[in-house]
């Protein structure tokens, strides 16, 4: 019978069956002294994403071909071999070593800007620690600036925007978090003021920009609701000090109602 009668009859144990001479191929292959058939195999593997098997295989044949025009190739598909497994930060280290090992070869801005995108994959939510984070940026960074003219560079400077704007959200909570702490073991409302005023300096175009805003307008307000009678009216001067600028720059802005129902408390006391 026809074999297609087989597959569409026993499909599981045709896909075993696959499976088991694929295994058995493969284990020859890692067997061999053929150096040769290890990496036309490998590059097979590879454009068929089987990553791993890939990579087993180009890592075999590295040695032999040390010092020659083929060690370039190999090691630009170690490297894309690990980011095919989804293993950044190593992905990250072989290109990292192709940058030093053919610094004017055919790849190399490839690989520049590869070693940023490896770091912005590997970049943990805002509420980890962001080492990988300002790796991305400070590799992405020094990639526009050397290659300006790349065709990665646009989307190299969106992962820039992108991952500082992950550095000021993580600041944003970070001063929300003082702001929420309140006066509990010291004046968490004015550490809350500091941490979003520098979370505006370093970041000054953030997409949080207003709520980091928010913050330091609340935050004023609240030192004024629970200040000692001889600061009471400079905090409250402060507030409306700060709720002017708040509305001069976000008129419209999504806690304006918030922002006016403090200033109108803040107006009353001050009037009183």
């Amino acid at each position: 019978m026809h074999a297609d009668f087989y597959m569409k009859k026993y499909p599981i144990l045709f896909v075993l069956v696959i499976t088991l001479f694929s295994c058995s191929e493969y284990q020859k292959l890692l067997k061999s002294d053929d150096a040769e058939l290890k990496y036309a195999r490998a590059i097979e593997y590879f454009e068929k994403g089987d990553y791993m098997r890939a990579n087993t295989l180009f890592d075999e044949v590295t040695a032999y071909y040390r010092g020659t025009e083929r060690s370039e190739t190999l090691l630009n598909y170690v490297a894309r071999s690990y980011m095919g497994q989804k293993d950044y930060f190593t992905a990250s280290e072989y290109y990292k070593a192709y940058v030093r090992t053919y610094p004017k070869s055919k790849y190399v801005q490839e690989s520049k800007y590869m070693i940023g995108y490896c770091y912005y994959l590997d970049s943990p939510d805002a509420r980890l620690d962001q080492t990988s984070t300002k790796n991305a940026i400070d590799a992405l960074q020094e990639f526009v600036d050397i290659y300006p003219e790349n065709e990665h560079v646009a989307e190299a400077n969106r992962l820039i925007d992108e991952m500082k704007d992950k550095l000021a959200y993580k600041e944003y909570m970070n001063a929300r978090l003082y702001y929420n702490l309140g006066n509990y073991l010291g004046n968490n409302y004015l550490s809350a003021v500091i941490a979003a005023q520098n979370a505006l300096k370093n970041y000054p175009s953030t997409k949080y920009r207003e709520d980091l805003s928010m913050i330091i307008l609340e935050s004023k307000y609240q030192q004024a609701v629970q200040s000692i009678q001889e600061r009471l009216m400079e905090r409250y001067m402060e507030t409306i000090d700060e709720y002017y600028s708040f509305i001069n720059e976000f008129p419209d802005g999504k806690h304006r109602r918030q922002a006016d129902r403090i200033f109108r408390e803040s107006k009353k006391i001050v009037k009183d």
